[in-house]
């Protein structure tokens, strides 16, 4: 077997398949992009969480200098603002603290509310796992963007003293200000420091901040959410990216397959398959190649048909002009040597014939495939075809008849010499069955966008059982006076191929007067 008509090697996997993953690969390069965003605008989420808590400071230290604060006296009713920092405080989550304006706490919400009676707190770890767990963890919230990689200022409780607090002494100069901290446990802890002041009288600030890890926990439920999305996007990849393969991908490498099984011919003649019942684009092209295969085959078995008709044909004249060279060495009989030699002439007239009709056939088929088709137009081509009958000396014999019925721009499209050719061998086939002083005729007409072509002859006409068979290549069944081995039987076979080829029809029938119609039915390129 040589290298071209080996099957080719196939990879274990699809190449096509790759494609597919990659092409929705790129969904969760979307995803990955997301994430990389959110981490990115986690600065500004930190940030809105610092405007919503500085509000609720501005909010709560507006009402503290309102109604817990002595102007006269100059200093902030403590017992008075305390019930009220717990009411204001309480829907919150956040913890307020009240320093007076020499940084000295006075009301702190976690001695206040039910909620922080009880403070919990993780202790460090102190094995080996658990170091390794809180390293990934670490690094998890770092890639995510729950815990940014930048050094934030470590978090720490300042006791009495509010003024260790940068924001509170911002604050004591009737600024508000804010901060980021973590805390020992890598906690986010986010602080806002407000004055409570009242006609630019400061009488105290307002520290309040969130209790560390309710920030990050917040993110961390976001990035989980992402996550699971994520996740779901790759189970929904793959799964897809499985279903498109099956679907697409499988049935075009059993194509293939098919189409290298036909190419080595190991198998004899292998069927491509159809897939009728996918009903898509995949179904018309498996279709499209079993009607190609189809196709292919028969027309290798015309050629195969073809070649043993050639033989067959070919054999008979050689097996004669044999003989008769035999024979012509065994005689010496002068009549007798000159009716061999008149046989041998004959049979070698006939081989010639067989022989140039036989190459015209054989390439035909490859021609109307080459050729390229133009519009040709009927009534100049069966005019000009006539008038040259005319000029021959077989008009006196035979007489042409042309009847015209088309219109002036009927035209077909095809090779003008190929249809050409088509009409003279109708007309030949006639002459050589008309008796002498009998008319052949040739009539056009168009009829419903079709061009209707008829040669008659006054013959004897066709037996009805051969009105199909006389097309078959080597048929012939001729008068004697015709001559022998003037006929190879192609004629009307090409004849039909190349109407055929022209998308028209071609048939023979009896008419009724005697003698034999041919008919040719092509398509007109203008219906009229």
């Amino acid at each position: 077997m040589t290298a071209r008509n080996r099957p080719r090697r196939r990879a274990r996997t699809s190449a096509l398949t790759r494609r597919i993953v990659l092409v929705n690969g790129f969904v969760l390069l979307v995803l990955v992009a997301g994430v990389v965003a959110v981490q990115w605008s986690r600065v500004g989420l930190v940030d809105e969480r610092l405007a919503g808590i500085a509000t609720q400071a501005d909010i709560v230290a507006g009402t503290l200098a309102e109604y817990a604060t002595d102007p006269e006296n100059h200093r902030l009713k403590v017992k008075q603002a305390e019930p009220l920092l717990r009411q204001l405080i309480a829907p919150t989550k956040l913890r307020g603290r009240l320093y007076l304006t020499g940084g000295k706490l006075v009301v702190d919400t976690r001695d206040l509310l039910a909620r922080n009676v009880v403070q919990s707190a993780e202790l460090p770890p102190i094995d080996t796992w658990s170091r390794i767990k809180a390293f990934w963890s670490r690094l998890y919230d770092g890639v995510t963007g729950v815990r940014p990689f930048a050094k934030l200022d470590p978090y720490f409780e300042a006791g009495e003293d509010g003024r260790v607090y940068g924001e509170v002494n911002a604050a004591l100069a009737g600024d508000t200000a804010q901060a980021k901290r973590v805390n020992d446990q890598n906690k986010l802890v986010l602080s806002v420091a407000a004055p409570v002041q009242r006609f630019k009288a400061i009488y105290g600030v307002l520290l309040v901040s969130t209790e560390g890890g309710d920030i990050d926990d917040a993110l961390r439920e976001e990035r989980a959410s992402l996550l699971e999305v994520f996740v779901v996007a790759i189970a929904v990849m793959l799964a897809s990216s499985i279903l498109l393969s099956r679907m697409i991908a499988k049935p075009v490498i059993v194509l293939a397959d098919a189409a290298d099984r036909i190419r080595s011919g190991r198998t004899g003649r292998e069927a491509v398959p159809e897939m009728q019942d996918r009903g898509d684009e995949i179904g018309d092209l498996a279709g499209s190649f079993a009607a190609m295969t189809r196709a292919l085959y028969d027309r290798i078995d015309a050629i195969e048909s073809f070649a043993a008709d050639v033989a067959h044909e070919i054999k008979n004249p050689l097996t004669s002009l044999k003989s008769a060279v035999e024979m012509l060495g065994r005689t010496a009989d002068p009549a007798m040597r000159e009716r061999l030699m008149s046989i041998a002439r004959n049979d070698v007239k006939r081989i010639d014939r067989l022989i140039t009709d036989i190459s015209d056939a054989s390439r035909l088929d490859a021609e109307l495939s080459r050729e390229s088709s133009e519009p040709i137009d009927l009534n100049h081509l069966l005019e000009t075809i006539v008038e040259v009958y005319n000029f021959t000396d077989l008009s006196q014999r035979v007489p042409m008849e042309l009847h015209l019925d088309l219109p002036k721009d009927a035209t077909v499209i095809g090779r003008d010499e190929r249809v050409g050719q088509v009409i003279r061998n109708l007309i030949d086939n006639a002459v050589s069955f008309s008796p002498d002083g009998a008319p052949v005729t040739i009539a056009a007409a168009a009829d419903n966008g079709l061009a209707r072509i008829t040669v008659e002859d006054r013959g004897p006409g066709i037996p009805p059982e051969n009105l199909e068979s006389i097309f078959e290549r080597f048929y012939t069944e001729r008068p004697s006076e015709h001559g022998f081995g003037k006929n190879s039987g192609l004629g009307l076979s090409i004849a039909r191929q190349i109407v055929t080829s022209t998308g028209g029809r071609i048939w023979a029938e009896n008419r009724d007067g005697g003698g034999a119609r041919f008919v040719v039915v092509l398509p007109l390129a203008k219906p009229a």
